[in-house]
């Protein structure tokens, strides 16, 4: 997570003559993350192949030709850095690949039960961080999700137990995706459940309906053009809005018309952006928004004031919130910090940057957020408080702030866990509470609640926020 992918040049380090310096002076070798669980290998300059690694496990991740990922390597003194967004991996270098690496496993392990238990636990083990804030005690779980698989050792109760062990935790960034057979099971399951009927009256809405709506209903001119992921135009006394819907599905991946037809646009995407290296992904995301967000500055910047909406954003790529918010970013300034749980610590604390716009919109800024604003428009709203002339209203955000860890089981399956504190430059975290406001609107904290709460009386959502920004002008 980091607000563009940095470009780093390669530096050899020369080698005394006198005496044997003990400074890293190739990429090529095998190296170990600090935090991450991967092992890198990168052979004669030409490939690199990286792993998922546990103290019982060493399963492929990906394996490509080196020039896909040598613009994101960095080598400085024994540390070779791999960027991705707005995060700089960090690995040190190790003599041999790991023996784990070079085992075959058998298709029959690979879809042991009780085998993919014990490297999903692993991973929980060495790599969730909010054990202490959460008050878990995972040896305890492990060894009573353990017992209730070993008892009925079956694909369909392997999914449960992971999916209960995920709840259990309490982690604001669990998932976990199994094949599609156990997943059409489990989904069907889902559908036997007996529903509420009190609930069948209510109106749902999902995220970008009622997004729409809003954006409808406040802006006296919409500008909006060529974007489904962000409205913007003007509300009344010269005031610009900028709806943001969500931090991803900006790049243009040439999707397959065919995909599209059989697993929608939005499975297609994430199949298609699985398929390439993350980096690059993450590069098409930023260039995606950049383009968007040319033309809503060109459009707004000679508005008086600006209300940015994030409070129906669920997040994705922390990359395209800070291409977002540069734009309201006058010089490169630290807005945050973040560590990666490693062994019995943490990795080196990295600080993280905004650059800067050379067309900087400072006039006031106002930033809506809610319990629905969640990772990376929580980065958003962390990297606001560092810009004084922004201000954050309506409530608390979400509370996920963590990078989402993603492995693979040896069935392969895929779950991801929080692995990292991401911090204010004061050293405060909001895992759990969200991000705090600078001007308070109740909103409800469940999700249908509120956005019925909004949609009931759109005016008086509207005529809220702008009494908001005057009792703030006032203060």
């Amino acid at each position: 997570m980091k607000f563009k992918v940095i470009y780093f040049i390669l530096i050899v380090l020369a080698v005394s003559c006198q005496k044997k310096s003990s400074k890293v002076t190739s990429i090529n070798g095998t190296w170990e993350s600090l935090g991450s669980g991967w092992i890198l290998q990168i052979q004669d300059s030409t490939q690199y192949s990286l792993f998922d690694i546990t103290t019982i496990s060493c399963l492929p991740k990906r394996q490509a030709p080196l020039n896909e990922i040598l613009k994101n390597l960095s080598l400085k003194s024994d540390t070779l850095s791999l960027t991705k967004g707005v995060i700089s991996y960090k690995f040190t270098k190790t003599d041999t690949l790991p023996s784990l690496c070079n085992q075959i496993i058998t298709e029959q392990k690979k879809k042991d039960v009780l085998y993919n238990f014990e490297v999903f636990s692993k991973t929980l083990e060495d790599h969730y961080i909010f054990d202490d804030l959460n008050d878990i005690n995972l040896q305890e779980i492990y060894q009573e999700q353990k017992q209730k698989l070993k008892s009925n050792p079956t694909d369909l109760n392997l999914y449960k137990t992971l999916e209960e062990t995920l709840e259990i935790i309490n982690d604001n960034h669990a998932f976990l995706e199994a094949s599609t057979e156990v997943q059409a099971l489990v989904d069907e399951l889902d559908k036997n459940e007996v529903q509420n009927p009190s609930n069948k009256q209510l109106q749902e809405y999902g995220d970008f309906q009622i997004a729409h709506m809003v954006a409808e209903n406040h802006m006296v001119e919409n500008m909006t053009k060529d974007s489904w992921l962000i409205n913007w135009g003007e509300m009344e006394n010269n005031i610009g809005f900028i709806q943001v819907k969500s931090m991803w599905l900006y790049a243009d991946l040439d999707l397959s018309e065919s995909l599209v037809k059989e697993l929608g646009y939005v499975d297609a995407y994430i199949k298609t952006f699985h398929e390439i290296n993350e980096g690059t992904y993450i590069e098409s995301e930023v260039a995606g928004v950049n383009k968007i967000m040319n033309m809503v500055m060109n459009d707004l910047k000679n508005t008086t004031s600006i209300i940015i909406d994030l409070r129906f954003n669920g997040g994705g790529q922390d990359a395209v919130s800070f291409e977002i918010l540069k734009r309201f970013n006058e010089k490169t300034r630290q807005i945050a910090s973040s560590k990666l749980k490693y062994k019995d610590g943490f990795s080196p604390n990295a600080p993280i940057y905004l650059s800067a716009s050379d067309k900087a919109y400072t006039n006031p800024v106002f930033v809506i957020t809610s319990q629905q604003t969640g990772s990376a428009s929580e980065a958003f709203s962390i990297g606001t408080m560092s810009l004084p002339h922004i201000k954050r209203i309506g409530m608390p955000t979400q509370g996920a702030l963590s990078t989402a860890l993603e492995k693979k089981l040896p069935n392969g399956w895929t779950f991801s866990i929080s692995n990292e504190i991401y911090s204010d430059n004061n050293g405060s975290f909001y895992e759990n509470i969200g991000v705090p406001v600078d001007y308070q609107i109740a909103y409800p904290e469940d999700r249908q609640t509120f956005f019925r709460s909004v949609a009931d009386n759109l005016d008086a959502d509207k005529k809220q926020i702008l009494n908001a920004i005057e009792q703030l002008k006032n203060k």
